[in-house]
């Protein structure tokens, strides 16, 4: 009998609580802004808030927190980075939009950490947003995922191959929700794309053109002086620690960085654009949780293109600038269609458009991927790019970086990961992570 009423008592504590804080809230005004912590252990109401950190607060970190701040379901709590500067600029930046468009008078603000490790203490953040240069993006989203939040990474999901299949496997391990920013998927052309090829409009696909950049190279920028305002050791963190330069560091939110083309932090541009355009081959020809089973590099030493790629079932891709900037194109029994961010067509055009129309004005819709992940997050279900087919786009960039720097031909078991035959080759999937603490 004492058991229950002691019951009862905390039973009634938790209403009382959760009545106060309706009440106050009502009378204030501010309803839309209660956490999902303060109600309680299993209540969600429907004007439930997710409290979002941020880990990397550069220009990418700016980019998405303008895609997340008109989701007033979604709000930003906290924020990690290891520039001083650029940890101030998106507080800034946070707080000014929403004292200015959400009028969040009582908005307690961003708290920022030089240590994302700290961030994720926080019991009342829910999920966190990865904006950091991909060599600590596997580390930070396990960590991450380790303790309970839901996860947005940025593309490429990891520039190791080992890296991602760690990364999936502590998806599946922790229950977490986990959206890759490949967001194209969410645009309009290309799904429009995927339905055109996936439907054999095109015929039977014989070959796949995708040309994005350059493969990696080895860091070697001069060196300068280390400014004051960044933790370089930590910036460096789980990947060598290298000399500082202001091109993949500055200090400025002005232009994208260029740590994306170096291998010990980066993956070339083949890989930052690469998890774009193959991203969208693997997705229209159904390949999603698979890949090539040989890569095959020009004979050129030196060369940047030709790569080329084939798929158990006899389909061509190839690395290869086709004149229409960064785009992909399919070629069919049937058919051709060229798809990029700019446009849309289909040689012949009827098989786009066979109602007529004009393609300019259409398909023009990017969709919403950041929406996407939050409905994810309320429905446990997964999102449009999750990390399993996150890691296979990247695993195409990864493994065609290796073949490159190999100069040789490789033969990928995509079921088991593996390459085989080369040891050299398998040795690359993954990189021995210096200690930084």
């Amino acid at each position: 009998m004492k058991e229950v009423k002691e019951e009862t008592v905390q039973t009634n504590k938790s209403i009382s609580r959760r009545n106060f804080i309706r009440n106050t809230a009502m009378a204030t005004g501010l309803i839309t802004i209660v956490p999902r912590h303060v109600l309680g252990r299993g209540f969600t109401a429907p004007n439930d808030k997710i409290n979002l950190g941020y880990i990397g607060l550069g220009k990418q970190g700016g980019i998405l927190a303008n895609k997340f701040l008109t989701h007033t379901e979604a709000q930003i709590v906290a924020g990690a980075e290891v520039w001083s500067s650029k940890q101030r600029w998106f507080k800034r930046l946070v707080e000014g939009y929403y004292a200015e468009k959400r009028n969040l008078s009582a908005y307690n603000g961003i708290t920022t950490y030089l240590d994302y490790t700290e961030l994720l203490e926080r019991k009342d953040i829910d999920a966190v947003v990865i904006a950091t240069p991909d060599h600590w993006h596997a580390k930070q989203a396990i960590d991450s995922m380790k303790a309970g939040k839901d996860v947005y990474c940025e593309k490429p999901m990891t520039n190791t191959i080992d890296d991602g299949r760690k990364f999936v496997e502590a998806k599946e391990k922790y229950a977490r929700i986990v959206q890759i920013g490949s967001m194209q998927r969410s645009w309009e052309k290309f799904k429009k794309a995927q339905e055109l090829v996936s439907s054999g409009k095109l015929g039977e696909i014989k070959k796949v053109l995708v040309n994005v950049g350059d493969p990696y190279r080895s860091y070697d920028l001069p060196f300068q002086e280390t400014p004051l305002g960044i933790d370089w050791n930590l910036w460096c963190g789980p990947a060598p620690l290298l000399s500082y330069h202001e091109s993949i560091a500055p200090e400025v939110v002005k232009t994208y960085p260029a740590w994306r083309d170096f291998k010990e932090i980066g993956g070339g541009r083949i890989a930052d654009w690469g998890t774009h355009m193959f991203d969208i081959a693997q997705w229209c020809l159904g390949m999603d949780k698979t890949g090539p089973v040989s890569f095959i590099p020009p004979k050129d030493p030196k060369a940047t293109r030709g790569l080329r790629m084939f798929y158990e079932n006899g389909i061509e891709m190839v690395h290869e600038d086709f004149g229409r900037g960064w785009a992909v194109r399919f070629i069919g029994a049937e058919g051709e269609l060229d798809v990029s961010r700019s446009f849309i067509e289909t040689r012949p055009e009827k098989i786009l458009m066979s109602n007529g129309g004009d393609p300019k004005t259409m398909f023009q819709d990017q969709g919403n991927h950041y929406q996407n992940w939050l409905d994810a997050i309320r429905t446990r279900e997964e999102p449009i790019c999750s990390a399993e087919t996150g890691h296979r786009s990247a695993t195409i960039c990864n493994a065609a970086n290796i073949a490159y720097e190999l100069g040789r031909p490789l033969t990928w078991n995509p079921e088991k990961e593996k390459f085989i035959g080369d040891a050299k080759a398998n040795r690359m999937r993954k990189r021995k992570k210096r200690n930084y603490a």
